[in-house]
């Protein structure tokens, strides 16, 4: 279910970074003790993509597949530079900037000074295709923020790239279009479940748990006491940033 008609290829990436965010303990299923995502959303999931960089093969093996994926799906040389997302972002796009011989900057959350540098930490890639690399999304409104401040700062930023994107939340897809950014992940919530039946990584009724919240997300966040709606959860990120 990661994506629709996912290639083979997907697939294999998708089931493949899914059992290495579950081996290294990265997956948290917490169904009776909801979390709060930064976003407002109640989850009875919690993804701590930051893991990875204390792995050395985990992460090796998630970057190489990063980089294929941004091959396969925007293009070998269409992009020029990689922008890290303050501050789980950074050791990513490095990585990959590494892999893909490309110039690395990366985006503060909040300004230091003025001008058009004040957001960003690194020459600005002005008039440059920049891939934004996050380790995550929940809901796309950190990277729609992030994207924004390279574009203002004079950069093209038509595309990121996350390792996990939550995928159930909803309008993150159509927000990040209606911004003309383009989401490029390598797995999903449902990807996680998929491996849990091959290995009892969690109890049966912890799986449960997190198979009603995935098929209503909003629904499961509103009963427990999270926002319940894009908007709302907008609101609350600009009340927390």
């Amino acid at each position: 279910m990661s994506g629709h008609h996912a290639s083979d290829w997907d697939q294999d990436a998708a089931l493949t970074t899914a059992r290495i965010l579950l081996e290294i303990k990265a997956v948290n299923f917490r169904p009776e003790e909801p979390y709060t995502l930064t976003s407002g959303w109640k989850s009875p999931v919690y993804i701590d993509c930051r893991k990875i960089i204390s792995y050395p093969r985990a992460r090796t093996r998630i970057c190489d597949l990063g980089v294929e994926k941004i091959n396969r799906s925007i293009g070998f040389e269409t992009i020029e530079s990689i922008a890290g997302g303050e501050t789980a972002g950074i050791p990513f796009a490095a990585w990959i900037a590494d892999r893909m011989n490309l110039p690395m900057a990366y985006v503060r959350k909040k300004p230091k000074g003025f001008g058009r540098n004040a957001l960003i930490e690194g020459d600005v890639p002005v008039d440059r295709e920049t891939l934004l690399v996050e380790d995550l999304t929940t809901d796309g409104a950190s990277k729609i923020r992030f994207a924004e401040a390279l574009r203002e700062a004079g950069a093209k930023c038509a595309h990121t790239f996350v390792v996990f994107y939550y995928g159930v939340f909803p309008g993150s897809f159509e927000q990040m279009k209606a911004m003309d950014l383009s989401l490029h992940h390598l797995a999903t919530w449902w990807d996680v479940l998929e491996v849990c039946r091959e290995k009892a990584y969690f109890p049966e009724s912890a799986l449960t748990g997190v198979r009603k919240f995935l098929e209503d997300p909003v629904g499961w966040s509103r009963a427990h006491g999270g926002v319940g709606s894009l908007e709302e959860a907008l609101a609350h990120k600009g009340k927390v940033a």
